[in-house]
């Protein structure tokens, strides 16, 4: 294991070029994943993190504590107001999970937490531009979750577009005219783009672009010309047998990912591998304490069971028997706490200056500030 950061490559002699050496290889396989995209508009990633890593989850739940505690000693309604009102844009899975845990984090684990305020009057805003939410899910699935959502007290403002986004707030513009919501917390789940990494092989190596900046690949997932270079996951486009591009899942990342390794064993031992395959296995979406939808080709579950089911699903991918344990019992415990044992704020000063936060929000210990960090914005 090396860690460093890929400038270029060398494919005539099989380097990865790094900012301090170059590293030779037999095999490559890149799988960098992708990035938020602003469509253009890179000025509103300061104001408007995406979710990608660990690191946009931790800035993220220190924004949204950061603005309950800016309420809570704000002066004027009017201030007041803006720090009590997040608005998410993007209604994809991201989006709506995001949306929901918002919904839960001001009714259930904030409550009762503050003195001037009260955490669940907090306003959720889930915008996009579709005409509803999940638009990826089949029916009516789309529908069962905007009905949970709007449960939750989510404002779901659907086709309407993000036409500007500041510290103070976002513009959007919808049928019924163009609108301000006045907000100091928005979060972007709207978009993604393809990792750099794909355009450094484009320039050093010619790989062929789609119009998303995914690298074309042939059906064994290698570059075209250099059997030795495989791409895969949200960097690769891929087609399937029917012409059609495969979604940028993890699924598809890590049914990818098992299919390269095993190729690669097999030239080894002189084997030949056929092409890659993607086998659907569903799509889930969880909305809240016990509200989720999925779908598993015509058969559709939502409700309790969907919830179960994502539940399960996300520990079977954990590696090892002791994580998977050990989030079970972690899980155990937040829903029948609901969640209120850690309140941690890394970055008192995430607003500037005028918007230090009270310290209602005690500090979690070590431990807990580790195992909560791995649970996206919820302590």
């Amino acid at each position: 294991m090396l860690l460093g950061e890929v400038l270029g490559f060398s494919l005539e002699r099989r380097e990865v070029i790094l900012a301090d050496r170059s590293v030779r290889y037999d095999y490559l396989v890149l799988a960098a994943g992708a990035q938020t995209s602003y469509f253009g508009q890179d000025a509103w990633r300061a104001v408007a993190p995406g979710l990608k890593d660990l690191k946009d989850a931790i800035e993220i739940r220190s924004r949204v504590f950061c603005a309950f505690e800016a309420a809570e000693k704000a002066q004027r309604e009017s201030d007041r107001q803006q720090w009590l009102t997040f608005v998410v844009v993007g209604a994809g899975p991201t989006g709506v999970e995001l949306a929901g845990a918002l919904a839960e984090i001001a009714r259930d684990t904030l409550r009762g937490n503050f003195r001037n305020i009260r955490p669940e009057e907090a306003r959720i805003v889930l915008l996009d531009l579709a005409s509803r939410v999940l638009p990826a899910f089949p029916d009516p699935l789309p529908a069962r979750a905007e009905s949970d959502l709007k449960h939750l007290g989510v404002d779901c403002m659907l086709e309407a577009a993000a036409k500007d986004i500041d510290e103070y707030g976002i513009v959007a513009r919808s049928p019924r005219g163009r609108l301000r919501i006045p907000a100091r917390t928005v979060l972007w789940a709207a978009g993604v783009a393809a990792n750099r990494l794909t355009r450094v092989l484009h320039e050093c190596a010619g790989a062929e672009l789609d119009r998303m900046g995914r690298v074309l690949v042939e059906r064994d997932c290698s570059l075209p010309g250099h059997p030795d270079v495989f791409v895969i996951g949200d960097m690769a486009a891929f087609r399937d047998e029917r012409g059609q591009a495969l979604p940028g899942l993890a699924p598809v990342a890590m049914q990818q990912g098992a299919y390269v390794g095993r190729l690669i064993s097999n030239r080894l031992q002189g084997v030949t591998t056929d092409g890659f395959r993607y086998r659907d296995k569903g799509i889930l979406a969880a909305i809240g304490r016990k509200r989720a939808v999925a779908a598993f080709g015509n058969f559709r579950v939502r409700g309790i069971l969907a919830w179960v089911l994502w539940l399960f699903v996300h520990l079977m991918y954990l590696v090892g028997f002791q994580n998977r344990l050990l989030v079970m019992i972690q899980w155990g415990f937040h829903y029948f706490t609901r969640n209120r044992r850690a309140r941690l704020i890394v970055d008192r000063n995430a607003f500037g200056a005028d918007a230090k936060p009270l310290n209602h929000a005690a500090a979690a210990t070590k431990d807990e500030a580790l195992s909560s960090a791995g649970c996206g914005i919820m302590a």
